[in-house]
């Protein structure tokens, strides 16, 4: 999707761009870039599998290394 925007006779340069951010609001192409930005690829059954058994790895042993004090960042979580 293609958005051209000329300036015209007289216009000055802040109503040219008030002109191209209001045109690219009202096309979508903002929205559609944003929601674009982000996107992932599905996973098969067997990654989804895979990415949550190693989840559950890793808080089993942070949880062990807690009770054993081993962790540096003690009450500190990102």
């Amino acid at each position: 999707m293609s958005l051209e925007i000329k300036k015209q006779d007289r216009e000055t340069t802040q109503s040219l761009i008030r002109r191209f951010t209001k045109a690219i609001k009202q096309s979508g192409i903002l929205r559609e870039a944003r929601r674009r930005r982000f996107f992932e690829r599905p996973l098969g059954k067997q990654a989804k599998k895979a990415v949550a058994l190693r989840k559950i790895r890793a808080r089993e042993e942070y949880a062990k290394a807690e009770k054993l004090g081993l962790n540096k960042d003690k009450g500190f979580r990102r």
